[in-house]
């Protein structure tokens, strides 16, 4: 009999219970929101896995398409309670034109970045320390046979819709091949995100580049354009998806003009 009572009750309390143990719209959305932002800081204190696939075509290329997928996992490792150094990988694998109908497939040259950041900042989140390039590239395209290291540094403001900063760094050669030519390259990359509800954002950050060592006209590849973001979950994973068109403004005549850029984003917020 105690026993039938007691299935009876927790058979009526058991809905309450778990909708009490489920967030409040209210308090899903924050989350959404709270996560798309740590997802638009490059030195965000939140393990994130970013899978980016760029797909450039016309101007120098033609009709042909070249495809770039960018695996930039971003691990930070705390130091102690005032400093973080935030390791950000970039592994770059690319699919480019070759002669006739052949396709140029393989890994170019891996990038590393290391910033040390602090671990709470005022208006301003910054993090500043060294890039290196690897020469691991296993195609003839892009393989460089060269070791290039130099300064990166990010600087950003978080506001309530605004996230808005930029990232900027310069790689010199300082070992390997003399073959092929010297790494001098320039990268800056200036992003403005405006935070909509229920985690939704519109966005741009082009990546603007330079080869100082190019001849006068070809060195600058400058973009421009926008797109959307949004945090969704698969499952119980938070995921930040992101889709983004460019137009090189300006470019080398070999380049091309238009990029299709698609991002989806594995984050890892700490309990």
């Amino acid at each position: 009999m105690h026993r039938t009572l007691m299935a009876g009750l927790l058979a009526l309390a058991m809905p309450a219970l778990l909708a009490a143990q489920e967030p409040s719209k209210a308090e899903q959305e924050t989350k959404a929101n709270e996560l798309a932002k740590a997802a638009q800081n490059p030195v965000a204190d939140m393990n994130s896995i970013p899978v980016q696939f760029n797909w450039t075509t016309g101007g120098g290329l033609g009709d042909e398409t070249q495809q770039i997928i960018n695996i930039q996992p971003v691990l930070p490792l705390p130091i102690n309670e005032k400093w973080n150094l935030v390791s950000r990988t970039v592994v770059p694998m690319v699919n480019l034109p070759g002669p006739g109908t052949d396709r140029i497939k393989g890994i170019a040259d891996i990038q590393e970045q290391i910033y040390l950041t602090p671990t709470k900042s005022g208006g301003v989140v910054w993090g500043l320390g060294p890039i290196f390039s690897f020469p691991t590239s296993t195609n003839v395209a892009t393989e460089t046979g060269q070791f290039a290291m130099g300064p990166t540094f990010v600087a950003l403001v978080i506001g309530k819709k605004w996230v808005y900063g930029g990232l900027v760094n310069q790689l010199w050669r300082i070992a390997g091949s003399t073959e092929t030519d010297a790494i001098n390259s320039f990268f800056v990359q200036p992003f403005i995100n405006y935070n909509l509800a229920r985690g939704w954002a519109i966005s741009t950050a082009p990546a603007i580049t330079a080869n100082w060592d190019a001849p006068d006209g070809q060195q600058w590849t400058v973009p421009l354009g926008l797109g959307v973001s949004k945090i969704t979950m698969i499952g119980k994973q938070p995921m930040n998806v992101l889709l983004q068109y460019y137009h090189n403004v300006t470019r080398p005549d070999a380049a091309g003009a238009d990029l299709v850029r698609m991002q989806f984003t594995l984050l890892y917020p700490r309990k």
